[in-house]
């Protein structure tokens, strides 16, 4: 397996960061491929307009594993506008490459990241319009 990822890959694998459900969330963004059957659940808090806490629960290859590891860790700390550009072309050059048939799990991150960010917009316009009335 280490022969077809990079050392960050494996890294990330190996020692996930920002793994686990997280108590009370703002948002959650959960996305799957139904080919290869990973599932990712991305949770996220907002303080200020900006992500202050990030975590993730996949199930699924090394790869899928290591991008939402990845994802979590150039998501931090960023302004919701900031980590909607991050796409998955940066997840895989984050990580020193994904082989060819492993992008889609890049791709599945960052679309867990954007549903997650997605969510907690629509939450916050359902909220703001309900003030006005």
């Amino acid at each position: 397996m280490a022969d077809v990822y990079s050392k960050k890959v494996m890294e990330h694998f190996y020692h996930p960061k920002n793994t686990g459900e997280m108590k009370k969330p703002d948002a959650v963004g959960e996305v799957g491929n139904p080919v290869c059957g990973d599932v990712m659940k991305l949770y996220i808090k907002v303080k200020d307009g900006k992500i202050a806490d990030i975590r993730f629960q996949t199930m699924g290859c090394a790869a899928a594993i290591a991008t939402s590891s990845m994802v979590t860790e150039l998501a931090k700390g960023k302004t919701l506008l900031e980590a909607k550009k991050i796409t998955r072309q940066d997840v895989a050059d984050a990580l020193s490459g994904l082989p060819p048939i492993k992008m889609h799990c890049s791709n599945l991150s960052a679309a867990a990241l954007h549903a997650a960010i997605d969510n907690y917009l629509m939450d916050n316009e359902k909220k703001a319009s309900k003030k006005k009335e």
